[in-house]
C-alpha cells in the first residue's frame, strides 16, 4: 500500500488535485492501514495520539458531508441501531464440522486411511491451532465486507453483519494493490483474547454482574447481540483460515491459502503458531509442543485442525455428510482440576461486602468448565497463600461457585506479592472498612455494584413489591444512567422506560403502575427494602414496633438502639452508620418529597391494644394465596408472633397442603388448627387488609 504518498496534513478542499472524494479514500485506506498494522501485525507504525487525529478527521469530513459515507468507512465500526431479531442467511458452501481424535492411534490410523485412498506413501499436511470461538463466515464483493453469519445448522447461519463490523482485526475493505478476487467467502473464527477475556470478566464481577464461564461464551453472547452497540463495547477478534468460495482458481495448497489471505489483509493464524508437516510425525510432534505451551497462549485453544495440504488431494478425498474427508480435530486431552490464576480480583455484592475471587485460566472441573473461584475473604486467601500467576487445585460441590482447594507448588516458580485487600472500593473509589474476618465498601448506594443490588432488593416482593423490576431492568437503568440512587425510580418517565430493551408500550405503563402502587409502604417493609446491613425481615419488623416512625428511628443513637431487644452492638452500629450518612439522609428526603408515604406502625406500648396481641402463629404446608412472607407480615401487623415449633404457648397453627409433623403435634397438644380459608377469616375479621 503507497500510504506514505498521502499528505494527511493537507486539506482537502484547498488540495487542487484531488477531488473531497479523492481525499476522503486515502484517508480510509491510511486508517484501514494502520489499523491492519495494530490489529492484525500488532505491529503499529504512529502513536495513538497520531491515529486518533486521523480519525478525528475521517469524522469531522463525513460529518459535513453525510452523502459520502460508505459502510466500510472505519468510522462505521461503533454499532448500529439494535435489532428486533438475527436474520438467517444461507452460506455459499457448507459449513462442516471435524471429526475430532483424542488417542495418538486414531490419528495415526487417519494417516493410514488418507494414504491408501490417495494411493501414495507421503502426505504433507498443515496444522494450526484449533480456535475455541465462534465460527463465521465471511464474503466479501469488490474488496469490500458485505455479509457474515454464524455458521447455524452448518447451512443457514444467522446474519450478524452489524456486529462483525465492530471487531477491529476485520477488515471492512481487503487491501488494496493486493490482487484479491472480486468475490471471496472465507471461514474464521471469532473469540476473545485470555487477557481481555479475564479484563471482560474483572469488570462484570467487581460491577456485581454475572460474568462469562468462559471465552467461547463470551465470544459467542457478544457476537448474537440484537444490540451491535454492546458488541462494539466488547474485545472480539477474528482469524481466518479457510477460502470456502471465490472468484477464479483457490491456491493449491492449503498453506498457500493462508499466506494468500494474509496478502488480501485478513487475520490468519501466526506462522509461530501453525506449521507445514511433511509427516504425520511432525503432525504429533507439532500437536504436543503446542498442548506444553497452552496455558502460554495469548488465547484458549482446545486442539490442533490437521488438514491434507493440497488442494487437490481434498477434493479427490471430497466430503462425508457432516465432515471433510481431508481434515480432522486433534484435540487436547480436558484440563482437570489443575489451573493457574490469572488475578485475584474483588467483587462487590449488594451490601457492599468485598469478596476476592480467582480468574482462572478455564478448567473442567465436575464436567463444567470454569474460569473463577471464590476465596471467601482475605483471611482464607492469606491461609492458603494464593497468589496471582499460582497453580491451584479448584473444587466445586452442586452448583456453587467453585472454591480453589490449595495452592500446588511448582518447582522454580517465581510468585508475585501477597494478595491485600484494596483500600478503595474497586467500582466506587470509596475508602473499605474491615468488620471482623470482612472488608465492605462503605460508597453504599453511591457504588453502582451496590445500587444494583440495592434497587433489586429495594423492589422485591418482601419490600416495595414493585412487580416488572427484575435483574435485567435494573442493570439497564443504572447503566444507561437513569437511576443514581433510590429515589431516581420514581422520577421514571414512560418514553424513559419504553426506550429500555424489552419493554414496549404496555409493559412500560405496567412498570410505571407497579412503581405508582409502592408509593404507600408501612415502615417495616420500607426499613428491610433500603438494605441496612444486619437488618432483615424480622429485624425490621422489631425496628417498626419499638419506634412506630422512621423519624423516630432515624433520631436514635446507639444507645437508645441498643436498649431494644435483639438489637445489638453490631446491628445498633449499622443502624447509626446508615444513618448517619448524608447521602442516605438526602435519598429518604427526597423519597419523601416525591410522593412516597412511610405509614407509621404501633409502638410496642401501643401494640399490647392490637387485636391478635400476645398470640402466637406457627405455620405449616404451603398456602395457595399467600407466600410465607405475605402471611406472616398480615398477623405481625395485627400484633402476633410467629414461632417456628409448636408449643404451650402457640394459639394458632396454620396448615396449608403437604403439612409437615407440626400438624401432629398441634393436635397432641391441643392447639387450634386453621385451614388457609380459616385463616384469611380470621386476620380479615381482625382489620387486616
Amino acid at each position: 500500500m503507497q500510504h506514505d504518498l498521502f499528505d494527511h496534513n493537507a486539506s482537502a478542499e484547498s488540495d487542487p488535485v484531488h477531488s473531497i472524494q479523492e481525499h476522503l479514500a486515502r484517508l480510509k485506506d491510511r486508517i484501514r492501514y494502520h489499523d491492519y498494522l495494530y490489529y492484525v501485525k500488532d505491529r503499529p507504525e504512529i502513536s495513538d495520539g497520531e491515529y486518533d487525529r486521523l480519525f478525528r478527521e475521517l469524522a469531522e469530513i463525513e460529518r459535513t458531508h453525510p452523502d459520502l459515507i460508505t459502510s466500510d468507512s472505519p468510522t462505521q465500526r461503533v454499532g448500529a441501531p439494535p435489532l428486533d431479531a438475527l436474520g438467517k442467511a444461507p452460506h455459499e458452501h457448507p459449513m462442516l464440522s471435524l471429526d475430532s481424535l483424542v488417542d495418538r492411534n486414531d490419528v495415526l490410523a487417519f494417516d493410514q486411511r488418507m494414504k491408501r485412498e490417495l494411493e501414495t506413501d507421503r502426505i504433507g499436511y498443515t496444522a494450526e491451532p484449533k480456535f475455541d470461538g465462534l465460527s463465521v463466515e465471511l464474503v466479501y464483493d469488490g474488496g469490500a465486507f458485505v455479509r457474515g453469519t454464524t455458521r447455524g445448522d452448518g447451512t443457514t447461519g444467522e446474519d450478524v453483519t452489524v456486529n462483525l463490523r465492530t471487531i477491529r482485526s476485520l477488515p471492512l475493505q481487503l487491501q488494496s494493490g493486493s490482487r484479491a478476487p472480486a468475490h471471496l467467502a472465507v471461514r474464521g473464527e471469532v473469540y476473545m483474547r485470555l487477557d481481555d477475556f479475564h479484563a471482560l470478566n474483572r469488570r462484570m464481577t467487581e460491577q456485581g454482574d454475572e460474568p462469562f464461564a468462559n471465552p467461547r461464551n463470551a465470544a459467542a453472547g457478544s457476537l448474537r447481540q440484537l444490540d451491535s452497540g454492546i458488541t462494539a463495547g466488547r474485545p472480539l477478534v477474528v482469524t481466518c483460515y479457510e477460502v470456502m468460495a471465490m472468484d477464479g482458481p483457490p491456491p493449491s495448497s492449503h498453506w498457500d491459502e493462508l499466506d494468500s489471505l494474509a496478502s488480501w489483509g485478513l487475520p490468519v493464524p501466526a506462522l509461530c503458531y501453525r506449521r507445514r508437516c511433511a509427516t504425520i510425525e511432525e503432525v504429533l510432534a507439532f500437536h504436543h509442543e503446542t498442548e506444553q505451551q497452552r496455558d502460554e497462549l495469548p488465547y484458549e485453544i482446545d486442539g490442533v485442525v490437521v488438514k491434507v495440504d493440497r488442494r487437490d488431494w481434498q477434493e479427490q478425498l471430497g466430503m462425508k455428510s457432516r465432515s471433510p474427508r481431508w481434515a480432522i480435530a486433534y484435540k487436547f486431552a480436558p484440563r482437570k482440576e489443575i489451573t493457574k490464576v490469572h488475578k485475584i480480583i474483588v467483587s462487590v455484592g449488594r451490601t457492599g461486602t468485598l469478596t476476592p475471587l480467582a480468574l482462572l485460566n478455564p478448567v473442567e472441573v465436575g464436567g463444567v468448565t470454569i474460569s473463577r473461584a471464590t476465596l471467601h475473604n482475605a483471611d482464607e486467601v492469606a491461609r492458603k497463600d494464593v497468589r496471582d500467576g499460582d497453580t491451584v487445585k479448584v473444587e466445586r460441590a452442586g452448583d456453587v461457585i467453585p472454591a480453589i482447594a490449595e495452592r500446588v507448588p511448582m518447582p522454580g516458580e517465581t510468585r508475585s506479592a501477597p494478595f491485600s485487600m484494596p483500600d478503595r472500593c474497586p467500582v466506587c473509589s470509596s475508602a473499605v472498612a474491615r468488620e471482623g474476618a470482612y472488608f465492605y465498601c462503605t460508597g453504599q448506594a453511591a457504588c453502582p455494584a451496590q445500587l444494583k443490588g440495592a434497587i433489586e432488593h429495594f423492589a422485591a416482593k418482601s419490600a416495595l413489591n414493585i412487580e416488572g423490576l427484575g435483574k435485567k431492568t435494573v442493570a439497564q437503568l443504572v447503566d444507561c444512567g437513569l437511576v443514581q440512587d433510590l429515589s431516581d425510580l420514581y422520577t421514571l418517565s414512560h418514553e424513559q422506560i419504553v426506550g429500555l430493551e424489552g419493554f414496549a408500550e404496555r409493559s412500560a405503563t405496567l412498570l410505571l403502575d407497579a412503581i405508582a402502587q409502592s408509593k404507600t409502604v408501612s415502615l417495616d417493609r420500607f426499613l428491610l427494602g433500603l438494605g441496612i446491613r444486619q437488618v432483615g425481615r424480622h429485624i425490621a419488623t422489631v425496628l417498626a414496633g419499638a419506634f412506630g416512625s422512621l423519624d423516630a428511628l432515624m433520631s436514635a443513637d446507639q444507645d437508645r438502639l441498643q436498649a431494644i431487644k435483639e438489637i445489638g452492638p453490631e446491628i445498633s452500629s449499622s443502624l447509626a452508620s446508615y444513618f448517619q450518612e448524608q447521602s442516605n439522609r438526602r435519598v429518604i428526603d427526597r423519597l419523601k418529597q416525591l410522593g412516597l408515604t412511610i405509614t407509621e406502625c404501633p409502638t410496642s406500648q401501643g401494640q399490647a391494644s392490637l387485636p391478635l396481641a400476645g398470640k402466637s402463629f406457627v405455620f405449616t404446608g404451603g398456602l395457595a394465596t399467600l407466600s410465607r412472607d405475605e402471611a406472616k407480615s398480615l398477623i405481625e401487623r395485627l400484633g402476633a408472633t410467629i414461632s417456628s415449633s409448636v408449643s404451650k404457648k402457640t394459639a394458632y397453627l396454620v396448615a396449608g397442603s403437604d403439612p409437615g409433623s407440626k400438624l401432629e403435634q398441634a393436635r397432641l397438644s391441643g392447639v387450634q388448627i386453621l385451614n388457609e380459608d380459616e385463616f384469611l377469616t380470621l386476620v380479615k375479621d381482625h382489620g387486616a387488609n
